[in-house]
């Protein structure tokens, strides 16, 4: 059985016992949330949704301690690789198989964080379950089709407002991909990005057949 542990802002870790560990946008150093210390994490394979700095994060100096392989657009593998880092590169709508089962790039409404690229989402298939990871993404009516192309076990929800969806978008969103579980994230790292996850629970399961884990930075859910 996989778990995820929340790592604050937007940074997760997917792993099953002896397999391979997944990162998403891991933003330690500087993270006021953070609940572990950068020489702490180990990584088979870094996915990086964009390259602003809360995102891309400490992922070289990961990818370069573990020998990681980076996952992204082509922009981010190729600025990996010039940096003599591991990287497979993809683009919207790819999807490439890999040990642990697959990563596909989806959508994400939102910027890059580098020069001619594109910001993105993942739907990963791990071991056979499925995750959703948006990114930094505003809502778009195009999340009905990642819910329909792919039976998610679990969708992973930025929250916070100003800088991507907020409480109610992020709700909608909840409801086109139906995802089994939602886990909300990119809420409460600074002030500007304050909101109650409390409410958001109460909300798609009030709103949506899905149910709502909220975990605290350092917390562990098993799916």
């Amino acid at each position: 059985m996989p778990d995820i542990t929340f790592f604050g802002h937007a940074g997760f870790r997917m792993r099953e016992g002896g397999k391979e560990t997944l990162l998403f946008d891991p933003f330690i150093t500087n993270n006021p949330l953070a609940p572990i210390k950068l020489g702490q994490i180990n990584a088979d394979y870094i996915l990086i949704s964009h390259g602003h700095f809360d995102h891309l994060g400490d992922a070289y100096e990961i990818a370069k301690k573990c020998d990681a392989t980076i996952i992204s657009t082509a922009e981010i593998a190729g600025q990996a690789g010039e940096k003599g880092l591991n990287s497979h590169a993809q683009h919207l709508g790819g999807r490439h198989k890999f040990p642990f089962g697959s990563v596909k790039l989806t959508l994400a409404f939102h910027g890059a964080g580098i020069p001619g690229g594109h910001a993105c989402g993942f739907v990963v298939e791990y071991y056979g379950k499925k995750i959703y990871f948006a990114g930094d993404t505003a809502l778009f009516g195009d999340m009905k089709l990642i819910g329909e192309l792919d039976k998610l076990d679990l969708a992973l929800l930025p929250i916070g407002d100003n800088f991507t969806m907020g409480i109610d978008d992020a709700v909608i969103a909840a409801s086109f991909l139906k995802a089994d579980k939602i886990i909300p994230y990119h809420y409460n790292t600074w002030p500007l990005i304050e909101v109650d996850p409390v409410e958001f629970k109460e909300k798609v399961e009030a709103k949506t057949e899905s149910s709502c884990v909220i975990l605290l930075p350092g917390e562990t859910y098993k799916f």
